[in-house]
């Protein structure tokens, strides 16, 4: 499903991503495979941000979500791997750990401040 808007809500397990338009929510989970200290270090899965990554593919504006710091390592690694700015993310907040429709109704209530206040005319 190719969406203006989409909200990513993640951690460093698990992440949902919940692509949607007026009408319709699509939404899909992607999960890392471990995370895990082994002998003092990270076990972090190489694939786990690239396939969060993948899910957001055609969307424009993207809430990012979740309780801790991954979120904003996500936003590095977006912006160190993809420099060229097709997902954008317009915000990143805390949040703990919503069901998907209250995930859907924070971004929606969210999407609609932030796009009138850039003008957006679909929105008016």
């Amino acid at each position: 499903m190719s969406t203006y808007h989409a909200v990513a809500w993640l951690d460093h397990t698990e992440a949902h991503v919940l692509q949607f338009d007026r009408e319709h929510v699509e939404a899909q989970k992607v999960r890392a495979r471990s995370h895990h200290k082994h002998q003092g270090r990270d076990n972090h899965d190489a694939n786990y941000f690239p396939a969060i990554y993948g899910a957001l593919q055609g969307n424009h504006e993207v809430l990012l979500a979740g309780p801790g710091l991954a979120r904003e390592e996500f936003a590095t690694w977006v912006k160190k791997q993809h420099p060229d700015g097709a997902v954008r993310f317009v915000d990143s907040v805390v949040s703990d750990h919503p069901t998907d429709a209250q995930l859907v109704a924070l971004a929606r209530k969210y999407f609609l401040k932030f796009d009138q206040m850039a003008g957006d005319p679909a929105q008016k």
